[in-house]
């Protein structure tokens, strides 16, 4: 009888959100505006000779090098930020190898990695979900080949310090280190300068988020060459999509369409920090484009308040640390509008009272 290997038979599975879906999306940290109107011309503009072509990454990733300011040889584009996350973990973990992550995260880390074979290491993150630097040093030892950070992190919004992690760059020089870069649109720091200096240092970035292209599938990873010199024969050399490759450089070109909405998406977020704030309501800030908030046993009520009023939000109960936590995306200046409406009948209609009306 055909078996699976004993690391996929146990592995764990993602489970998005599914069914009914109907509404304002703020439960999947998307772009809730789509993508620029010049992608959408773009893709008008393809015919049936370009679909059945087989497609061609490497002219695509030289205009992404220098929009990066980075060489070619650095880069890889990918099936999104998931498949540099697998790649990375494919060329590096092998069974017995011990990969290290902190929680709560993106969930993606833990399931590639264990898929390898690898023993997972998760080390809880610090009071106020801080980044647990010493947590992470004291676990590093010579069976370590991975330590996988998501930067801004997912759901709790915070932000490793460029020193501590090129501390752990430079403790663990066995082991790659993965810095998930999905959210960078938001917060602006970034790692991507230093991989030259640190030749285990990986940094990943999507086009998902800030540039709406989460239907396309298409993300960056970037390292030493060195390494993705290695990186690079593990991947499919038609992993990227011809849509993808074809509507990318529209995206990039469009540089005022995506700060218009990251600008947009930067308002709200400090505005809903606001209303919480005058709500009385737990919440932690964020350096990306969604808030995680505590509403402890009322948050189930929440949700379904806010369902009611078509919004949709995301249960982050289950995540390490997170019992009682929602998570809600930012958008648009007249989708914030939208939100905090509802937010504030929600929080009326499960017995909470405003505490500060500022």
């Amino acid at each position: 009888m055909l078996k699976p290997r004993e690391a996929v038979r146990v592995l764990k599975s993602y489970h998005p959100p599914l069914g009914n879906r109907q509404g304002l999306r703020l439960d999947f940290n998307e772009n809730t505006v789509g993508c620029s109107p010049r992608v959408m011309q773009r893709l008008r503009t393809l015919d049936a000779e370009q679909l059945a072509r087989y497609p061609e990454r490497e002219p695509l990733e030289a205009v992404v090098a220098s929009h990066l300011r980075i060489r070619a040889e650095e880069l890889l584009l990918t099936n999104g930020t998931d498949e540099a996350i697998h790649l990375v973990c494919e060329t590096y973990l092998e069974p017995g190898d011990e990969a290290i992550i902190v929680v709560p995260t993106f969930s993606m880390y833990e399931i590639y990695a264990a898929a390898t074979g690898a023993k997972v290491i998760a080390v809880p993150a610090g009071e106020g979900f801080r980044f647990p630097l010493d947590g992470v040093l004291a676990r590093i030892n010579e069976r370590t080949r991975l330590i996988a950070v998501a930067n801004p992190n997912n759901p709790t919004g915070t932000l490793a310090s460029t020193d501590d992690l090129l501390k752990i760059a430079a403790v663990a020089p066995q082991a790659a280190l993965l810095v998930d870069e999905a959210y960078f649109e938001f917060c602006g720091e970034t790692l991507l300068p230093e991989f030259r200096k640190f030749a285990n240092l990986f940094v990943s970035r999507t086009f998902s988020k800030a540039y709406g292209l989460a239907g396309l599938r298409i993300g960056v990873l970037a390292g030493h060459p060195d390494q993705m010199h290695f990186v690079r024969p593990v991947s499919s050399p038609y992993n990227v999509n011809s849509v993808a490759l074809a509507c990318l450089p529209e995206a990039l070109a469009d540089q005022a369409y995506v700060q218009q909405y990251v600008d947009e998406v930067l308002a709200g977020r400090e505005r809903l920090e606001r209303e919480l704030q005058e709500w009385g309501i737990r919440y932690w800030p964020s350096r990306a484009n969604f808030v995680l908030i505590y509403f402890g046993s009322q948050a189930i009520a929440f949700i379904s308040a806010m369902r009611e009023r078509r919004i949709l939000v995301r249960d982050r109960s289950s995540d390490h640390g997170c019992a009682g936590c929602v998570r809600i995306t930012l958008g648009s200046k007249l989708q914030t509008d939208q939100m905090l409406a509802a937010l504030r009948e929600a929080l009326e209609q499960i017995g909470i009272r405003q505490k500060v009306r500022g």
